[in-house]
């Protein structure tokens, strides 16, 4: 009889076989068996092949006294593992919905060792039950994907590129690279566009959106736009956006105080107005947009009016240079108050329906000189340019990149059944 012990990660198994002797008798004898060995599932920090895993969300209403109290064991304390928590983490806010985990010893009492909340998919909290009770918040590891994609415009930006499989995140990141160069309320079927991007992954599998763009190009009306990220400041890890002649894709001004919405009502001398029922000039853009959609401000500013009028509802004006104001009218909450420093792109208010509204919307008012006018009929100034001392190295950084992305072929029009 043969014997032999094999380890199946900490735990060690026999094997055995039968036969029949010549006579026909049962004879049974151990045999060799083939090492297994596990590799450890590392996650949290720790190996949870060594753990009993309860996996739970937080019901409504729970407390975390109410999470832990039926798993722990005689020894243990749920009020001081409470107050090393409470350290690190306001344990009021601990939400419904949100996953959990207690990974237990695989002994005869199933002693808790490891408490885990995950306030985000990226963040985690531990509470460990030994002797100190240790408490400590950190991440899971990330990961990137370099990816390409290609569409074409049939209606909107947004569907065109969700029939390439491209989320949200996508849709805002490549509308708010070219928010001041291209106007997206008037975008026409043919347009196209392609980039070259990468993709958050946490612990190599759960998507977190989009890193960054790297590089892309959006034709409309025949005419390429190319948009490459450049680390301007390597200490403050600064970028900016940069045609393939190093000219700043940025304006003075954004296109419009939403991400990517749509125009509902222009500036005009004469409009029907919906509340008022009459004719009167309407000297505004309308962006129309779900309640609580951020409003942002356009340029640089200081905020010279934050409040509320039964026409404009909660609004908020801002003034940009002794040439340049602007305002932005119907929001359901104010974000700023009078005397505040903005920046362009920071968010001021939300969007909604307050005063002289019949749904959820931004007015966006623009003056030159005291005078209201039509922003899209305006020669504004543009940004910042590339300093000149980096533009060469900039061009030599871009080379490849431009070369990569003029090999990715456009998406053609979709075919006619």
């Amino acid at each position: 009889m043969t014997k032999r012990y094999f380890i199946v990660g900490v735990a060690l198994a026999l094997g055995f076989t039968s036969c029949k002797n010549d006579n026909g008798t049962q004879n049974e004898e151990y045999v060799e068996s083939i090492p297994v060995v596990i590799e450890p599932i590392m996650k949290y920090g720790f190996d949870l092949n060594k753990f009993e895993i309860i996996a739970d969300t937080v019901e409504n209403g729970a407390t975390f006294n109410d999470l832990i109290i039926s798993h722990i064991v005689e020894g243990q304390s749920a009020y001081q593992t409470a107050n090393r928590l409470n350290e690190i983490y306001d344990l009021r806010r601990i939400q419904a919905g949100k996953p959990f985990k207690i990974l237990k010893r695989k002994d005869s009492l199933g002693t808790p060792e490891v408490f885990i909340y995950e306030p985000t998919k990226l963040d985690y909290l531990v509470v460990n039950f030994n002797d100190t009770i240790a408490a400590y918040r950190d991440k899971h590891p990330i990961s990137f994907k370099r990816k390409t994609a290609s569409g074409i415009i049939n209606s909107t930006l947004s569907e065109a590129m969700a029939d390439e499989g491209l989320g949200l995140t996508a849709i805002y990141e490549l509308s708010d690279i070219y928010r001041w160069s291209i106007d997206f309320f008037k975008l026409q079927k043919g347009d196209r566009f392609k980039m070259i991007y990468k993709e958050r992954y946490i612990n190599d599998s759960i998507y977190a959106g989009i890193e960054a763009i790297e590089a892309a190009v959006f034709e409309t009306d025949d005419t390429p736009f190319y948009a490459f990220d450049y680390l301007t400041d390597s200490i403050t890890g600064m970028s900016d956006y940069y045609d393939d002649n190093g000219k700043t894709l940025r304006s003075f001004f954004l296109k419009a105080p939403v991400n990517y919405s749509r125009i509902s009502s222009r500036f005009t001398k004469r409009r029907f107005h919906p509340v008022q029922k009459r004719w009167k000039a309407h000297k505004g853009t309308d962006y129309a947009a779900g309640y609580g959609t951020p409003i942002v401000a356009t340029a640089n500013g200081t905020v010279t009016k934050s409040g509320y009028t039964g026409g404009n509802g909660n609004y908020v004006k801002i003034k940009h240079s002794g040439t340049y104001s602007t305002q932005y009218l119907h929001m359901t909450k104010r974000k700023v108050k009078v005397g505040q420093r903005v920046k362009q792109g920071q968010i001021i208010g939300t969007v909604g329906s307050t005063g002289l509204a019949t749904g959820p919307h931004v007015c966006y008012r623009f003056w030159v000189n005291g005078r209201q006018v039509d922003p899209y009929k305006q020669n504004l100034p543009s940004a910042e340019p590339l300093p000149k001392a980096k533009m060469k190295e900039y061009l030599h950084f871009v080379a490849p990149l431009k070369e990569e992305i003029d090999r990715l072929p456009f998406k053609e029009s979709d075919p006619i059944i």
